[in-house]
This record gives structure tokens, sequence and C-alpha cells, in this order.
């Protein structure tokens, strides 16, 4: 049993390609669900998801992260060819996603600490429990036999997805997953040996 979880976790993939096929409420309440028992700082589940499947809030969120984009490449000195490219890709890969989680962090969510370093610390706790969170929600959807990829546009563009998702303020965007029926297969990563991530002290 241990050995078949591990093979479970391990096979999770970032899928980028997604057949149209809707799916169930059902089914993203219970990957939802699961998301909410990941652990978070003091207890305090900052979390909080925005599921999208709208076509035209779709084109709305769309046109607003792609408009700041552009700036953003002319602004770098990508030429007009590339930008093009990569508009028309953003563009394509929200309006084919039948799903996309928007994972925010709530920033009154918070224990109050009476210094600077102590508040920073609070905030960063926060979107770290976000992340948790984020990832529980990838492994859900593995369950499921759904596909999903965790994209960061929303720290890019923070402003115009909450815009886009007429989210409250105090609701920090801080990723965003597509999530669908996979269309692809990828391969495993090669994955950085272990010895050179870990320094054992014994």
């Amino acid at each position: 049993m241990n050995s078949e979880l591990h093979t479970f976790l391990r096979t999770r993939r970032s899928v980028r390609r997604f057949k149209a096929d809707a799916i169930p409420i059902s089914t993203i309440q219970r990957i939802l669900q699961t998301a909410t028992y990941a652990p978070s700082a003091h207890n305090l589940q900052p979390w909080r998801f925005v599921v999208l499947t709208n076509p035209k809030i779709k084109s709305r969120l769309s046109e607003t992260i792609t408009t700041r984009f552009q700036q953003d490449m002319v602004t770098d000195g990508i030429s007009e060819t590339e930008v093009n490219v990569r508009i028309e890709r953003t563009t394509r890969r929200i309006q084919d996603t039948p799903a996309l989680v928007t994972l925010c962090h709530d920033s009154l969510q918070v224990n109050h600490q009476p210094d600077a370093i102590g508040q920073a610390a609070e905030s960063v706790m926060g979107i770290q429990s976000v992340a948790s969170a984020g990832l529980q929600f990838l492994l859900a959807a593995h369950a499921e036999g759904l596909g999903a990829t965790w994209i960061c546009w929303p720290l890019f563009a923070p402003k115009e997805v909450r815009a886009a998702l007429d989210l409250p303020e105090e609701w920090e965007p801080q990723g965003m997953v597509f999530l669908g029926y996979p269309a692809e297969s990828p391969n495993t990563p090669e994955r950085v040996p272990l010895d050179s991530l870990v320094r054992w002290i014994l």
C-alpha cells in the first residue's frame, strides 16, 4: 500500500493539453474539499478559490491578462512577431481549458505581530499555506483522473486578474490551475539527484 501511494504521488504530471469534456461540478467540489485539508499557519486556512468555466469571463480574463503581458513584452524589447505568437498561445490556452481555478491568499487571515519582521513572516506563512493547498489540489485532481498545471500568471498581472474575476480587495491572486481531462501523457521529467539536494545532520 505504501509503495502504491508513493507511485501515485510520483506519477502526477503537469498537463497542458486537455480534452473539451466538461468537468462535473461535483468532481471539482470534491477536489476543492480535499485541498482544504492542507496544513496552514496557525490553522487560519487563508486559501480562497475562484472556479471559472464561463466562456464570457474567460474571454475577459484573457483580454486583460494579454493586454498587460503585451505591454511588458514590448518594454522588454521582444519582437512584434514573438509577442503576437505568445498572446495567441495564452488566449488559446485560456479558452481551451475546461476549468481555471485561481488560488488566492486572504490577506485578512493573519495573526497580528507587533514588529515589521513578524508581519512580513506572517504574510509569507499565509502564502506558503496557499501553496500547500495548491499542491493538495493538484494531487486531488490526479486522484480523479484529471490533468492540471500550475500557472503563475496572476503574480505578473494581479490587478488585471482581480478586475477580471471581480475579486475582493483582500483576495490576493497567487496562482492559477488549468484543469481538465488530459489530452496528453507527459514524460517523467529528469529529477535532480537526491544526494545533491539533502544535507544530513544525524
